[in-house]
């Protein structure tokens, strides 16, 4: 019985310092850590306001608040793990052939990342334009690390990786301030050309959100197989383009059935030759 108290008063006076040095690192790293973690999103949160404030471009917002916010957290890990006598050196070195494995494994998603800060450089889109590319078109919602994500009209979302999107055609309809105003009429080979272009521009000028300068003109444009093709063409703030579109093809179907212009469709004469009886 000596013996066995002997050992463990031996084991205490061997082991107690040990415990109590490393058990009290081991509890200010994970206060650290705690600590750290809370300020850093309390950090990233001060980013995201500041940016506001300096009226910096919406979609930076995400981008550079999660660039900090990974920056800082390995950087929290590597001075935790230092308290806990962890070799830093070592931990970085196993920090870089670790990233090192996982960059061969994920070029996709590298490409992409690259792909987004590319477009935060050149600035090809922003947040609240609509887009088409990738054979998709919607608003620019927000671009992220890996992706840029829209908002269609009807409220779908749609998820463009950046890698593809800033290797490909971009059509952006919102960057000019103004855009032209193609509207498309058919009229029947029988009405008056001259007549239906005094139309057109009346109810062009009539309109105000369509300018005055450069002016509204009518072109024919083709002799089609069932009708003679107009095109007014007119110029109008980015913003009033649809309401300026809609809009007019409304009067212009009202006015031309006011005065007697036909707007045809597709169709077909067919011509029944009788044969003589024999």
């Amino acid at each position: 019985m000596d013996d066995v108290m002997t050992q463990l008063e031996e084991l205490q006076e061997a082991w107690l310092p040990m415990v109590m040095q490393y058990g009290s690192q081991v509890l200010l790293a994970i206060v650290t850590l705690l600590i750290g973690w809370w300020l850093i999103g309390r950090l990233v949160g001060g980013v995201h306001v500041l940016m506001e404030k300096r009226n910096i471009d919406r979609t930076l917002h995400g981008f550079i608040g999660a660039l900090v916010g990974i920056g800082l957290k390995v950087i929290l890990l590597v001075s935790v793990a230092g308290m806990v006598g962890v070799e830093t050196t070592s931990f970085i070195a196993l920090i870089g052939a670790a990233g090192l494995a996982i960059g061969l494994a994920l070029q996709g998603s590298l490409a992409n990342f690259a792909g987004g800060m590319l477009i935060l450089i050149v600035r090809p889109i922003r947040a609240g334009e609509y887009i088409e590319a990738q054979g998709v078109g919607g608003t620019v919602d927000s671009i992220q690390i890996f992706n840029t994500v829209l908002k269609t009209p009807d409220n779908k979302t749609i998820i463009i990786p950046n890698g593809a999107l800033s290797n490909g055609n971009i059509i952006n309809y919102s960057r000019q301030p103004t855009r032209r105003v193609d509207l498309n009429i058919g009229i029947d080979y029988g009405d008056d050309v001259k007549k239906a272009r005094e139309l057109l521009l009346e109810l062009a000028n009539a309109d105000e959100r369509v300018f005055k300068d450069p002016e509204a003109v009518v072109w024919l444009v083709s002799l089609g197989d069932n009708s003679v093709n107009l095109s007014l063409r007119m110029w109008a703030k980015t913003d009033d383009y649809w309401g300026v579109f809609w809009g007019l093809q409304e009067l212009v179907k009202e006015r031309f059935d006011q005065e007697g212009i036909t707007i045809p469709f597709p169709q077909r004469t067919v011509h029944m030759v009788a044969q003589a009886s024999q």
